[in-house]
């Protein structure tokens, strides 16, 4: 229950700080307090929407002195609610800009402590409550992701926005290949399956941090920088691919055909999958003979780029495609190839860089947690402090991982890859009892010894209701649209394999499951194992798939099966497999003390004790955080909002 806080108490607040306070009775409140999941109510009082961490160190020392609870809200707490669940909503929307450097030639990098806290060069006019809420929205629209999968859902007809806010056109070029491998698009699960396989085949914008949904697979070919004049080039004819191989369309002696105007990676074998480096990369924007691409090979393994805890995914993601750094080129110029931050597959806030973050570049380049470097961040007692490897140690293990639950993060800095081509797609079927067993075994097999270039998932979502429910295989080598007031649940598990009978029994339960489920299977491994001075614990890390159910549902619908089919399926179904518990970005609403403490394993012992040295109070306890200030188990409704 929330506190009452009386006049002169906001009265003392906005004297003290520069940003924007709003109370519940006026315009804006709502705007700023509300999240995707709608199945949430906030009880707090005031919004408080600060400009920087001086802002934030002082919104700290009131609610210590006045005894009140802050949550902030900053991207990866909406589902359990835990932003909005505080005395207090802190707001990070206009803690923004984003900047990129180079590594100097020692590898070092421009400290947070000398860089102004707005980046050097991409300061963003921040929008008002309404219009980033709405903004929000736009970023998990379902018809974004796949044409494909809209029109089969719904049948024919216009996409319900335009791409609006995403990457310029030069950065936003659609390609059509006519001929993509057809282990990509038109692979069968078994002679005589009665389901029918759709594919899909558009491409967007070269952004591979984020995506725009959970549920909503991306359908991209390819993407590349500016275009061209457009022209496309003669196709060679693409070899068979060998049988006992199901990546040999990956490797080098298998063309994959390209308009001129493309950019096209050039991809290692197999054997250089534990080695790999940024291989030269094929340009096709410069005006050169037919037939003759220039050759661009990066200047540098990893970038660095700064940016505010304001900032989403999809924002920085746009930033670092537009602003390439060098390469060395073939033709002796060029614009330049783009570096992106490895972040989390599903569209979330800056958060992410704490918490977790498995996306797209995960199995290549480690979690989001991995390639952080700096991180400007308000303590409990209002202190701002830069920690890094060097400055405050015990904390930088601790945050990485389960930074929300120890401090407020303002600014961060992370490092960034060159990805200059990405080529993925769908394989969608309609979803049938008999046939998803050995389709989803299919899926299994396949992915065993993956480069760690390639992420993979298959998914298993039902709906809408007169429509078929889909199996959606998505890959992606080197949203649907939630709409706000609808309710999520998520529930997410490592798992150390994939035996037939859990698919078999996995697929059973689906087929019973409510509209607007989804069940997810990502291939995890790669570079994620590479990586121990976490709090994140190595048995976590060498799991084979993160797996997850998504589940929404509309407001005025009571199903019971809408939470209890994630629960049995999760803690049931494939509890033989387990690895410890998910991955902390992936932890929901409700979640029992048990399963957060399974996150950190054999770590949750020195969690504890950092936490009580830098939070004695449990000042940040809205949060994932399960225990009390005395160190006690308290249920999770204790320290979520309520459901209305």
């Amino acid at each position: 229950m929330s506190t009452i806080i009386p006049k002169q108490l906001y009265d003392e607040l906005g004297s003290s700080i520069r940003g924007d306070i709003y109370t519940r009775n006026e315009p804006g409140f709502e705007d700023y307090s509300t999240i995707f999941n709608g199945n949430v109510k906030t009880m707090s009082q005031v919004i408080v929407v600060p400009l920087d961490a001086s802002d934030i160190s002082k919104i700290v020392l009131f609610c210590n002195k006045h005894g009140l609870s802050p949550s902030i809200k900053a991207g990866g707490y909406g589902t359990a609610g835990w932003a909005i669940g505080g005395d207090i909503i802190v707001d990070l929307s206009k803690i923004v800009g984003v900047d990129i450097e180079p590594p100097n030639a020692d590898g070092s990098y421009t400290s947070l402590k000398d860089s102004n806290d707005k980046g050097e060069e991409g300061t963003f006019v921040t929008p008002s409550g309404k219009r980033r809420r709405q903004e929000d929205i736009d970023l998990r629209r379902y018809d974004q992701a796949s044409q494909a999968v809209a029109t089969f859902l719904r049948g024919p007809g216009p996409m319900s926005i335009s791409l609006q806010g995403g990457p310029p056109p030069n950065v936003r070029r659609r390609v059509e290949v006519t001929q993509a491998p057809s282990v990509v698009h038109s692979r069968q699960i078994s002679s005589g399956s009665d389901s029918t396989t759709l594919s899909s085949s558009s491409s967007t914008s070269n952004e591979i941090g984020s995506s725009d949904g959970p549920g909503s697979p991306s359908s991209t070919v390819a993407t590349s920088p500016s275009p061209g004049d457009g022209t496309e080039s003669p196709r060679p004819s693409v070899p068979p691919l060998r049988a006992s191989d199901p990546f040999g369309y990956l490797k080098k002696d298998t063309p994959i055909c390209a308009p001129l105007s493309v950019a096209q990676t050039s991809y290692p074998s197999l054997s250089m999958q534990r080695n790999w480096t940024p291989s030269p990369t094929v340009f096709g924007n410069h005006p050169l003979p037919p037939g003759q691409l220039a050759l661009a090979e990066p200047l540098h393994p990893h970038a660095y780029v700064t940016f505010g805890a304001g900032m989403r995914q999809k924002e920085i993601d746009t930033y670092t495609a537009q602003h390439q750094l060098e390469a060395r080129y073939s033709n002796g110029s060029g614009e330049g190839v783009p570096y992106h931050v490895p972040f989390s597959a599903h569209p979330v806030g800056s958060s992410i860089m704490i918490l977790g973050g498995f996306g797209f570049l995960s199995r290549l380049r480690g979690l989001s947690i991995d390639n952080l470097v700096e991180v400007e961040m308000v303590l409990a007692d209002g202190r701002i402090i830069i920690v890094s490897e060097e400055e405050h140690p015990d904390l930088w293990w601790a945050i990485r991982g389960a930074g929300p639950a120890l401090g407020i993060a303002t600014r961060y800095k992370a490092k960034a890859y060159p990805v200059p081509v990405v080529f993925a797609g769908n394989l969608i079927y309609r979803f049938h009892r008999a046939t998803a067993p050995s389709l989803i075994k299919h899926f299994r097999d396949c992915v065993k010894g993956a480069p760690r270039e390639l992420y993979a998932n298959v998914l298993l979502t039902a709906g809408p209701a007169g429509k078929d429910s889909l199996v959606v295989v998505q890959m992606c080598y080197i949203g649907t649209r939630e709409q706000a007031g609808r309710q999520w649940f998520i529930r997410s598990a490592l798992i150390t394999s994939l035996p037939d009978d859990l698919i078999n029994e996995t697929v059973m339960n689906f087929a019973d499951t409510p509209v607007g489920c989804t069940w997810l299977f990502e291939l995890a491994g790669g570079a994620i194992i590479d990586f121990e001075d976490t709090c994140v614990p190595k048995s976590q890390r060498e799991a084979s798939f993160t797996i997850a159910a998504l589940h929404q549902w509309e407001m005025d619908v009571d199903d019971d099966r809408c939470v209890d089919s994630a629960e049995e399926w999760i803690a049931g179904t494939l509890k033989p497999v387990h690895q410890g518990g998910p991955f902390p970005s992936f932890l929901g609403r409700h979640e029992p003390p048990e399963r957060v403490k399974a996150c950190f394993g054999s770590n949750w012992e020195r969690l504890c004790e950092i936490k009580k040295l830098y939070d004695p109070n449990n000042l940040f306890r809205n949060s994932f955080w399960p225990l009390n200030a005395q160190g006690e188990n308290v249920e999770a409704y204790t320290h979520e909002p309520p459901t209305p």
